[in-house]
């Protein structure tokens, strides 16, 4: 976690990118399943990403209705930093080449340089619903959620900011930010405002009382 910190990342932003290129996959995933299989897209047919801000818990949520992760993916996708190899990944860092990151399944652990805390809620059509969650990255808990099916299929990645992080709250900020990462995603990005109105995320000057389109 100190060189994924403290060596990968200048910027915090950077976790809003990862978080929302991860959505996107998933996505996609399902969208390539559903071509053989279109029952697997069952009554959740919208393919999109929306995003919360929640001032009062001082949170910030990515949401996707993609492919999900079952139990075991959870446990083998976030349970283990590198899981390409070590000794690979380290090769990979020596050598400069950081937009290898990627392929080693780190990018996801960006969340904890604005969050003290990551709670990641996951719900596949082959498994019941599960919630991991890791304080600082350095051990995690992984249960069967007791709130049930509430996602119906996806992810949704719960961001619990640091207190140098708190900028990420602000509703302009995120607008813009999702506007600069989401240039090459296929998929619809909803911001969620702080009056609970949704609106695309794209929008340069996002309106209080109205939906923007």
């Amino acid at each position: 976690m100190d060189i994924i910190i403290n060596s990968l990342y200048t910027q915090k932003e950077i976790f809003l990118r990862e978080v929302i290129s991860n959505a996107s996959d998933a996505l996609d995933k399902i969208r390539f399943l559903s071509i053989t299989d279109p029952a697997a897209l069952g009554d959740k047919k919208e393919m999109e990403i929306r995003v919360s801000i929640d001032e009062e818990a001082k949170t910030i949520s990515v949401r996707d209705t993609g492919i999900g992760m079952t139990r075991t993916e959870l446990a083998q996708n976030l349970g283990t930093i590198a899981k390409s190899g070590t000794t690979n990944f380290l090769e990979a860092l020596k050598g400069g080449n950081i937009n290898l990151i990627g392929q080693f399944g780190v990018g996801f652990y960006s969340t904890f340089l604005a969050g003290s805390k990551v709670e990641v809620t996951s719900k596949s059509n082959d498994d019941k619903q599960y919630v991991w969650v890791s304080e600082a990255a350095s051990s995690y808990r992984l249960y069967e959620d007791p709130n049930g099916d509430t996602l119906g299929r996806g992810t949704e990645v719960k961001i619990y900011l640091k207190e140098d992080a708190l900028d990420f709250l602000k509703h302009k900020k995120i607008s813009k930010l999702i506007k600069k990462y989401s240039e090459f995603i296929d998929f619809p990005i909803f911001l969620l405002n702080k009056k609970e109105v949704e609106e695309d995320a794209p929008v340069a000057e996002p309106v209080d009382d109205e939906v923007t389109v």
